[in-house]
Parts: C-alpha cells; sequence; structure tokens
C-alpha cells in the first residue's frame, strides 16, 4: 500500500471514522495517543493506539461481504501482538459514548470485547 493511498483514506473518512477520531484524538481516551489511518504491515487500520497495541475497526455496511478478508486481517494483527475491537458505522454514530466508554475500559484492562 502506498503512502498516497494512506492519505487518500485520511482525506477520505467515513463520517462514522470522524467523528470517532474526534473522540480519539489528543490523547482523550486514557490519556494515550492514537493514530488515524494507519499502516501496519501490509494493511491499514482505522486507529491504532500502539503504546496499548490496540487497533480499532469502524466496518461499514461492505465489511459484511469481506468477512473472510477482515478475518484474515485480524489474525495478521492478533499475530502482531495487536488486539482488535471492531464496531460498526451505526455502532459510532448512534451509540459513540458507549463505543468510547469501550474503548476506554479495554485500554484499562477492564473489558474484553
Amino acid at each position: 500500500m502506498t503512502d498516497e493511498r494512506v492519505q487518500f483514506l485520511r482525506e477520505n473518512q467515513t463520517e462514522a471514522e470522524l467523528l470517532l477520531w474526534y473522540q480519539l484524538r489528543d490523547k482523550r481516551v486514557g490519556g494515550l495517543r492514537f493514530r488515524r489511518q494507519y499502516r501496519l504491515g501490509p494493511y491499514v487500520v482505522d486507529f491504532v493506539c500502539l503504546s496499548a497495541r490496540l487497533v480499532i475497526e469502524v466496518d461499514g455496511p461492505s465489511h459484511e461481504l469481506s468477512f473472510d478478508a477482515d478475518a484474515r486481517r485480524t489474525r495478521w494483527l492478533e499475530d502482531q501482538g495487536y488486539r482488535v475491537v471492531r464496531f460498526t458505522n451505526d455502532q459510532v454514530m448512534h451509540e459513540l459514548a458507549g463505543v468510547v466508554q469501550t474503548i476506554g475500559a479495554v485500554l484499562a484492562g477492564g473489558s474484553e470485547v
């Protein structure tokens, strides 16, 4: 994946990704830094906290068609020592406070998703 592709993804985030980014940026959750549209190996993840080895993915309707690819991607990330937490666009759009609370709990070690 090229740097141009990563830049394109950053500039063309979904509305759900933008809403969640506003909550995650500037160390607003758990006092930890998140990066958006970040390359990890052959993949670009929606959000990652490198220090906590936590990947956050926001899945839209197209992910229903790519279940196998998402499973391979998750396995690869987990093999690299990352925990992967997935939310749907609808969850982010309609339950943002709960999504942020869940991320905070995962960071604190108090919740498995």
